[in-house]
């Protein structure tokens, strides 16, 4: 189910991502904001789990409490802890299925199970393959394909665009932006072999400072001042379309306007296409993927500045629906590896969303990157370690050690049992049927949450894969968090 979330502002999310609910929380609690930090963590590292990893830390702190209230001291329950996700992580590795990354079904299925339980669910089948070529097309891979390799997401740029729907989404193999070209009548709107130029400075007069003025007292006056902001512009833009530049990119200006019309015609002319209103974060994304260099003086305008692209246009989405800018066939440099996704929606709230269901799609196959292996879904890989745990305590340990290490152990069952409760199937009779198959071997065996059933092998009956690096991080920041504030005995309040 998802959350509607109303800030104290009026605006409303709508999400079930974990991470996004936490972040948009007022917490006052210094614990709670450990979980807070904790999602936030676990959403950087993996990008998905964000939910799970916290309902995990509940378990245990659950699990810690009744330990402490048993009069066990709380550093041997933190010990304790700590030897059991050490031995978790061992048997998630051991129960691991390892992939190539050369298997585009798997890679697929594995974002696909991550967008299921999204408000996008229903367009999985495009959003999955489309995050599974936008992460392979810019990632930097080992010879070995097994061995994985490295992906930058931000090489992956999105670019959203209110109007039609999700399904009109599409990958773009090159660079789309939303903003609008700037131009007068008789401006280009499309430009082969494009030389990019990317200033900081603006195409506008010169102004007086904040605390001085210049007093007009005739027509004269004021026709001498004209006639030199345009001789001004002039030569901006003559010394501009020397370099050869003919894509000009203008960075956004908070004090005036980066770009005036007299400015915008003198460029029409030279047939120059601007884009003004370039972010600032932009700046060095643009200048690292068209390999130009940012300007901040026309002085330093050269052409050794300027980059590459085979073609730059403005396309229409439809009637009402405004431009993007799409640049392609870019140069291809060491650090030019760059996809973008233009996302499509029908309001901003379903835009939000699918953006935060993307980002998680686009994560998962990252993670399978760096680390090319899965495990399955539904509840079972906390199960078979919940059930392999127990046995391993049963049989190697002792003592107070062992009964944390089985607390532990029964605290993981909280995600099978949170599933069960939100398919509104009966959680405790549908546990103990998992526990049962988990225990006689069947370890891959999950929860089938549209037949209301336990199903014995859920990789190969229904291809419901989790990344690997998802379930390991997840286990190591619940087990982290939960033994710092263990070692915790007071709280001090200073001013």
């Amino acid at each position: 189910m998802d959350k509607m979330i109303q800030e104290g502002s009026g605006e409303v999310v709508i999400t079930n991502d974990g991470a996004t609910i936490l972040k948009e929380m007022s917490v006052l609690h210094p614990t709670a904001k450990m979980l807070v930090e904790l999602s936030k963590s676990q959403d950087i590292e993996a990008g998905d789990g964000t939910t799970s990893v916290v309902v995990i830390a509940g378990a245990l702190l659950g699990a810690a409490q009744n330990l402490l209230s048993r009069g066990i001291h709380p550093n041997t329950i933190s010990d304790g802890f700590l030897l059991a996700a050490q031995k978790a992580e061992a048997i998630l590795d051991d129960m691991s299925i390892p992939i190539s990354l050369d298997d585009r079904e798997s890679l697929t299925t594995s974002a696909s199970t991550s967008l299921n339980s999204k408000v996008v669910a229903q367009s999985a089948s495009l959003l999955a393959p489309m995050a599974v070529d936008a992460v392979m097309k810019v990632a930097d891979l080992s010879e070995d394909h097994q061995q994985g390799g490295m992906v930058d997401l931000n090489d992956v740029r999105i670019c959203r665009k209110l109007g039609g729907t999700i399904d009109d989404s599409e990958l773009v193999d090159g660079l789309v932006m939303s903003q609008k070209i700037a131009k007068v009548a008789g401006g280009p709107t499309k430009i082969e072999n494009a030389k990019i130029g990317l200033i900081q400075f603006c195409l506008s007069p010169p102004k007086t400072d904040m605390e001085n003025n210049v007093t007009v007292n005739d027509y004269a006056q004021m026709d001498r001042i004209l006639r030199e902001e345009r001789v001004q512009l002039a030569k901006m833009v003559k010394h501009i379309a020397k370099t050869g530049c003919n894509v000009l990119l203008v960075q956004k200006s908070i004090l005036r306007d980066a770009v005036t019309n007299l400015s915008l015609d003198f460029c029409a002319k030279a047939k120059i296409l601007v884009v003004r209103d370039v972010e600032r974060d932009d700046v060095d994304f643009l200048s690292r993927i068209l390999g130009c260099e940012p300007v901040a003086s026309l002085k330093e305008f050269t052409k050794d500045k300027l980059g590459d692209a085979k073609l730059v246009r403005e396309e229409p989405l439809g009637s009402g629906l405004g431009t993007v800018i799409r640049f392609t066939g870019l140069p291809k440099l060491n650090t030019s590896k760059c996809v973008s996704i233009l996302l499509r929606g029908t309001n901003s709230l379903t835009l939000d969303e699918a953006e935060r269901s993307l980002h998680d799609a686009l994560c998962v196959v990252r993670s399978l990157v760096k680390r090319p292996a899965v495990l399955p879904g539904g509840g079972s890989a906390e199960m078979e370690l919940s059930v392999r745990l127990s046995q391993w305590t049963r049989r190697e340990l002792k003592g107070v050690e062992a009964y944390c290490v089985r607390a532990f152990a029964e605290a993981l069952e909280i995600i099978p049992y949170t599933l069960a409760e939100n398919a509104g199937l009966a959680p405790v009779e549908i546990v103990t049927q998992l526990r049962a198959a988990h225990a006689d071997g069947a370890r891959f065996a999950g929860i089938d949450v549209r037949k209301g059933k336990v199903e014995k092998d859920m990789a190969k009956n229904l291809k419901v894969l989790q990344p690997l690096l998802v379930s390991l991080s997840a286990i190591r920041g619940a087990s982290e968090t939960v033994r710092m504030i263990m070692k915790i005995d007071d709280l001090v309040y200073t001013r």
